[in-house]
């Protein structure tokens, strides 16, 4: 290599390494926005649907297929754009769906309709997570690691999703109008949209950022650990509560204050946050093995947040979205390291559509459950997800061997 060459080479990464990092933090920003959005709306959802006239039973099965559909449906928009390549036309799409669905929960005359808008905003998230976290993905090897990248952007992310229950916190305390809420959440939506209209623009190819594996290679299948670390996600998926059930016990059982609910959420969200900034990075370096302390620790959420008074309640939320915060930085961090650059899009799709599929299968028994014994709920949620645990374990024996 001539000495001219060398410079251009030493001048291009740094180059590479700052656009990515740009990337980074503007697809982040989006998810804050877009987290404000639609967080804010579950951090009600539950208090509302009861106030519509809903059931225990019902707000398990509209929470559970809204999860069914948003990870189940990833099958297909991760296929299609590994197929296709048109991630970001998916992207958007996605992003449009998700932010519109949104605002209109303010025109739900009950729960039904409340209800299918629940869906909808899950259908959207379901159709633009693939293809980002794909484009996320590509710049990971130019900012050291997988961990950091998926562990930032879900920091910015849970920012938003901090925000946005207490500004309708805020709303409901100087209004009492859930409606007035939803349509709060009309500003944070036309942001979200605007600003990945403007990533688009300004980054057409993120695959650039990442060197294209070697041509006439052909991708085999998904490998063993693949289908080992999705066994093990499932069960955890199954066990873990979904806030709006959270939610609704608070309401029903007048323990936490109506005012308090998104306050909690936000608490949540704070945890999960900088969870996924300290855990990101810890995964970069020690591996999967951190999933195994996590995962029990998230396991006590359940008995606090169902059990508990105020504060045992308060800190049962945090365990929860710590838990929320290691699956939503960790997963995803994981799976490229276990997938050919290839299949990424599939092995996201495959994944989460399984992760889906048992969330909703856990919420409506946890649902149906709560209308009978509450401590069942306790039970079941716990049982689950320390079951994951060897699982985790012997996942990452096999990874140190």
């Amino acid at each position: 290599m001539s000495a001219g060459e060398e410079k251009v080479s030493v001048y291009v990464e740094p180059q590479k390494k700052r656009s990515a990092l740009r990337f980074v933090l503007l697809i982040g920003i989006v998810s804050l926005f877009a987290d404000g959005t639609y967080e804010g709306a579950r951090s009600i959802a539950g208090p509302y649907l009861a106030v519509l006239g809903a059931s225990a039973t019902l707000v398990g099965i509209i929470g559970g297929f809204g999860e069914l559909l948003g990870y189940g449906w990833r099958l297909v928009s991760g296929r299609f754009s590994e197929r296709t390549g048109r991630f970001w036309p998916v992207t958007l799409f996605g992003y449009v769906i998700q932010m519109s669905s949104v605002p209109l929960m303010a025109l739900a005359p009950n729960w039904l309709v409340f209800g299918l808008l629940v869906v909808m905003e899950r259908l959207g998230k379901a159709t633009r997570n693939p293809p980002r976290d794909v484009m996320l993905s590509h710049a990971g090897k130019q900012l050291g690691g997988y961990g950091w990248v998926f562990g930032t952007h879900e920091a910015l992310d849970q920012l938003g999703a901090l925000l946005g229950p207490l500004v309708l916190a805020a709303v409901l305390a100087a209004h009492g109008s859930y409606r007035i809420a939803f349509a709060t959440l009309l500003v944070p939506a036309v942001i979200c949209v605007s600003l990945i209209f403007t990533a688009r623009i300004l980054y057409p190819k993120p695959e650039d950022l990442e060197p294209a594996p070697p041509p006439n290679v052909e991708s085999k299948g998904l490998p063993r650990m693949f289908w080992i670390y999705l066994a093990g996600a499932v069960l955890v998926a199954a066990g873990f509560a979904d806030f709006s059930l959270i939610a609704f016990h608070f309401q029903k059982t007048d323990g936490i204050p109506t005012t308090w609910i998104p306050v909690f959420y936000s608490i949540a969200m704070a945890v999960s946050g900088a969870g996924s900034l300290v855990f990101g990075r810890l995964f970069d370096r020690v591996g999967l093995k951190i999933l195994i302390p996590l995962t029990i620790i998230s396991a006590a959420s359940a008995p606090l947040v169902f059990l508990g008074g105020f504060w045992f309640a308060l800190i049962g939320s945090a365990l929860w979205g710590l838990g929320m915060g290691v699956h939503e930085s960790i997963i995803p961090a994981a799976v490229v390291t276990m997938v050919p650059q290839q299949r990424r899009p599939s092995a996201y799709g495959i994944f989460t559509a399984g992760y889906g599929i048992f969330w909703f299968i856990g919420s409506v028994l946890l649902g149906i459950l709560y209308d009978v014994w509450i401590p069942a709920v306790v039970i079941l949620s716990v049982a689950l997800q320390l079951i994951a645990v060897p699982i985790f374990m012997s996942l990452n024996r096999k990874a140190a061997s």
